[in-house]
C-alpha cells in the first residue's frame, strides 16, 4: 500500500533502536482516508510484531502513539513509532510514500 498522507521520518538512536514519525493535516472530509493508513500501519506492525508492544523502557519490543488534534476545519494526525531498526525499516518498506 502506498501512503497517500503519512510520510513518516526515521530518526536511529544509534543502538538499534528507530524512532519512525509522520504527520498529516488534512480537511475533515480528508480525515477517514488518513486513519485508514494509520490503521494499515498498526496492522503491519502488529502482524510483524517484533515482541511485545508496550514502552521501551518497560520492557516492550515496540510502541506506536497515535494523536489526533483538530483546530477549526482542520485535523492533525501524528503517528510515532519506536522499535527494532530493522523491523522498522520492513515496515516502511511495506508503504512507500505515493509518487508525487
Amino acid at each position: 500500500m502506498q501512503l497517500q498522507y503519512l510520510l513518516f521520518d526515521p530518526s536511529d538512536d544509534g543502538e538499534g533502536t528507530g524512532t519512525w514519525d509522520a504527520m498529516a493535516s488534512v480537511e475533515a472530509s480528508r480525515l477517514p482516508e488518513v486513519m485508514k493508513e494509520v490503521q494499515a500501519v498498526l496492522a503491519w506492525a502488529e502482524a510483524h510484531s517484533p515482541g511485545p508492544r508496550r514502552p521501551l523502557d518497560e520492557g516492550g519490543a515496540w510502541d506506536a502513539d497515535q494523536l489526533v488534534q483538530t483546530e477549526g476545519d482542520w485535523t492533525t494526525v501524528t503517528l510515532t513509532i519506536t522499535g527494532p531498526w530493522a523491523w522498522g525499516e520492513a515496515l516502511m518498506a511495506a508503504f512507500p510514500p505515493a509518487e508525487s
